[in-house]
């Protein structure tokens, strides 16, 4: 795949994810915008010298303004791949009101303000939309104990579907994968008795979305593509 001098922006870039699909999205010759919340994450992303990667500094992706500024100072945009996004888990009784506003603005509104800035930034040229629902965005009942969660991936879902059939025409192609548990230092910690086995390597997802957001995925959009390794 070949991404040469082609501008990506991919939010949460500084992750375990994010790591991993800039590591390949370097390889293939892209230039990465990576935002990040704060000094402190920019100062943890390991790629963050890199000379074909560009750190911003933006704030919260759920505020509208900060999203503007960090488009505005991307050059002409291939690519835009959403991995930014939180995780709660509870069940619905004892879910606040403020996690449940937080798990909307960390993975819909984010990504919905994201999608909305690509799509300006690629009128008239097209380009390639990568959003991260999850498995139970898919799979509703596999969500009980985090309803909360399950709902906003789930809204994601929809929003890329939809998002897809409306900018077709555009030349612009809208997709998503949907993860199960990934093979990640912090999952492993949380779960130090499962079988890492049969997770889905970080490598491995990222895999995928550099096909959905390569030039050489010419016909595949609405996908919410199960990325779920033996799980």
């Amino acid at each position: 795949m070949d991404f040469r001098d082609r501008h990506v922006v991919v939010t949460g870039g500084a992750g375990a994810l994010g790591t991993a699909v800039v590591t390949k999205l370097i390889e293939a010759g892209a230039i990465c915008h990576v935002p990040c919340v704060d000094e402190a994450e920019a100062r943890r992303f390991r790629l963050r010298e890199h000379k074909q990667v560009v750190l911003a500094v933006t704030g919260s992706l759920a505020d509208e303004a900060n999203i503007g500024c960090l488009f505005d100072g991307v050059g002409a945009l291939w690519a835009s791949i959403h991995l930014a996004g939180g995780f709660a888990a509870s069940p619905l009784a004892e879910t606040s009101m403020a996690t449940l506003r937080q798990q909307i603005d960390m993975n819909l509104v984010s990504c919905l303000l994201c999608c909305r800035a690509a799509v300006k930034a690629m009128a008239g040229s097209g380009g390639r939309i990568v959003n991260v629902a999850a498995r139970p965005a898919l799979e509703w009942r596999s969500g009980a104990g985090m309803a909360a969660y399950t709902a906003s991936k789930a809204a994601v879902a929809a929003l890329t579907a939809a998002l897809a059939e409306e900018v077709a025409k555009s030349g612009i192609l809208v997709n998503a994968v949907a993860p199960s548990i990934m093979d990640t230092p912090a999952n492993r910690q949380a779960m130090p008795k499962a079988d890492f086995g049969l997770w889905p390597k970080v490598e491995e997802v990222a895999a995928t979305i550099l096909f959905l957001a390569a030039p050489e995925n010419c016909v595949t959009r609405g996908g919410i593509v199960p990325v779920y390794g033996r799980s």
